[in-house]
């Protein structure tokens, strides 16, 4: 088995709030059974997240306040694919060396993650940032809101593996993405991710779905 594409007709699309990052529309959509249901969704631009392994098997994170969750959260450099004309793995190096000063010379794809399907269409994807180097921060960027004093550290690979385990981190970047890199270590299979600037058949699905939405395309049930 594999996740595949599908699309059930939509009998009516409405957007309900254009926000600043994300919309909240509503779609009636009919079943292939025949009966109607209604369902909210959270437009969102999509976002990347990188892992970054330093030659000691340390990771990069910073430690990052989440209003919606009233936690500060331990993370992986990350952020929203919101560039227009911006490839996900550009999005991926200028996230890293805003968040943390850093460029990498190997790139791979660990995971790539649909975050709340049920509510939401944003999509995400991890990756393996390797052969380290300092980075000056890009032309530009300006550190504010909850980046103002998030940090950076490094640790341990296994601590962050063990950690998830014991409930202590939340993130599902870091979640995923660390046990995705370590089972790839234990099995000394980094050799075949996939490389960074692989297709991503998901993101171009969702990109489809949405254009669809957008020019009305709503077909009878």
């Amino acid at each position: 088995m594999k996740d595949e594409n599908e699309g059930w007709p939509v009998i009516s699309h409405e957007v309900l709030c254009q926000a600043h990052i994300v919309t909240l529309e509503q779609d009636v959509v009919a079943s292939p059974v025949g009966s109607r249901m209604t369902r909210e969704l959270v437009s969102h631009p999509g976002s990347v997240a990188v892992i970054a392994l330093d030659d000691r098997n340390r990771i990069a994170v910073v430690n990052q306040y989440r209003h919606p969750v009233g936690m500060r959260l331990v993370e992986p450099p990350a952020g929203l694919l919101d560039v227009v004309g911006e490839s996900p793995l550009q999005g991926a190096q200028r996230e890293l060396a805003e968040e943390a000063g850093l460029a990498a010379d190997d790139w791979r794809v660990l995971v790539d993650l649909a975050t709340s399907a049920g509510i939401s269409d944003e999509v995400l994807r991890v990756y393996l940032a390797r052969d380290l180097r300092p980075t000056p921060r890009p032309i530009g960027f300006e550190v504010r809101d909850e980046e103002v004093d998030m940090g950076l550290e490094w640790l341990p690979l296994a601590d962050v593996v063990d950690g998830v385990r014991a409930g202590l981190y939340h993130n599902v970047a870091l979640c995923a993405g660390a046990q995705a890199l370590a089972l790839a270590l234990m099995e000394s299979a980094t050799g075949d991710l996939r490389s960074g600037d692989a297709p991503w058949p998901m993101r171009q699905r969702v990109l489809d779905v949405k254009h669809g939405r957008g020019d009305g395309e709503v077909r009878d049930a």
